[in-house]
């Protein structure tokens, strides 16, 4: 399964981003009330700067306290992302997120970003292929 059919799957098409400077209550405030676990920082919605996530989040929590919450998302995100394209496959995605220990990914095509992926949304494709397959091979053992 490609990143491009995974795309296709989610039910939102656009991702959510806030511009550099924006202060951490309200990166925070949008997690929280879109149920989401990270937010890709840009300028213009096109080009991401960076990712800022939870973990990020209760990192800084973690070393400093409650300090961290008048920082901007500029302070804590990541700025060295790594992406995928609409090309890269389920199990690419799922190695280089399980390697480098994060979530989400920011699909790439041509400097801009397309669309973000999270493990969950690899997860359920991958499931979902492995269900078919599955029925697949139940239906010829069976004759149909």
């Amino acid at each position: 399964m490609l990143v491009r059919q995974i795309l296709n799957a989610k039910p939102e098409g656009n991702v959510l981003t806030l511009p550099p400077g924006t202060p951490i209550t309200d990166a925070v405030a949008m997690l929280s009330e879109k149920r989401i676990g990270a937010v890709i920082i840009s300028l213009d919605g096109e080009v991401a700067e960076g990712i800022l996530s939870e973990r990020d989040i209760v990192r800084e929590l973690g070393k400093r306290g409650t300090g961290c919450l008048t920082d901007t998302v500029d302070d804590l995100m990541t700025r060295n992302l790594q992406s995928c394209t609409s090309s890269s496959t389920a199990d690419q995605v799922l190695a280089q997120m399980t390697d480098g220990r994060f979530r989400h990914l920011p699909v790439i095509e041509d400097g801009k970003m397309i669309g973000l992926i999270s493990i969950g949304d690899v997860v359920k494709a991958r499931l979902s292929e492995l269900s078919m397959e599955r029925d697949a091979l139940a239906d010829m053992v069976m004759g149909h």
